[in-house]
């Protein structure tokens, strides 16, 4: 077990996971600030949450049991770099969605409209309409392909698709109310960014 944790595959998938994870916590912060300013940010703006460290704590122990018990799945290079490019995509769409958007873009999802409350439809926004929540699926399942942990990549994308599903439904209902007609019509040409979610 030893052996295999200081391996080349594990060195360098470990290493790419932290270096990914950091950049897409350290980035979030980042950007809520710029775009919100700090007085209003807290350390919740990081984004990382209970439940998000259990599920990536069960993701290392599955990739760890994995690389002991069968190493030579972690030696699928074409997969793991198609995890690291599952990644980068997920991280293009998300940031394009926050620069986007501006101050629009939130952690948490307004049930009360304001005067500067606005429909985005351009830029990211013209291709999918949460290009926010298709950015983090494909960060997330995209960190498990890049670990070639089959277990996970099943896990981490029925949990991401049942949450984002859960918010997609309860954030419409507001932008349904704050739009009428406009988020309908937008809505109706535009998916979701996530699969099975109309």
């Amino acid at each position: 077990m030893e052996g295999a944790l200081v391996s080349y595959a594990a060195c360098r998938q470990l290493s790419q996971l932290l270096a990914v994870v950091a950049f897409f916590h350290v980035s979030e912060f980042v950007l809520a600030v710029a775009t919100h300013g700090r007085s209003k940010m807290s350390m919740t703006s990081l984004l990382i949450s209970k439940q998000y460290v259990i599920a990536m704590a069960c993701a290392l122990v599955e990739y760890a049991m994995e690389l002991a018990l069968f190493p030579e799945l972690k030696e699928h290079w074409w997969i793991s770099n198609f995890g690291l490019v599952i990644v980068l995509i997920g991280e293009i769409i998300r940031k394009a969605a926050i620069l986007t958007a501006g101050r629009a873009f939130t952690h948490k999802i307004k049930t009360q409209r304001e005067n500067s409350h606005h429909l985005i439809t351009r830029g990211i926004y013209g291709f999918v309409r949460h290009p926010g929540y298709c950015g983090f699926f494909l960060y997330a399942v995209g960190t498990q392909v890049m670990l070639c942990s089959p277990i996970s990549i099943v896990v981490f994308a029925a949990v991401t698709w049942r949450f984002f599903s859960t918010r997609i439904r309860y954030e419409e209902f507001f932008l349904k109310q704050f739009f009428g007609v406009e988020y309908a019509q937008y809505a109706a040409r535009v998916p979701s960014g996530l699969p099975f979610i109309k």
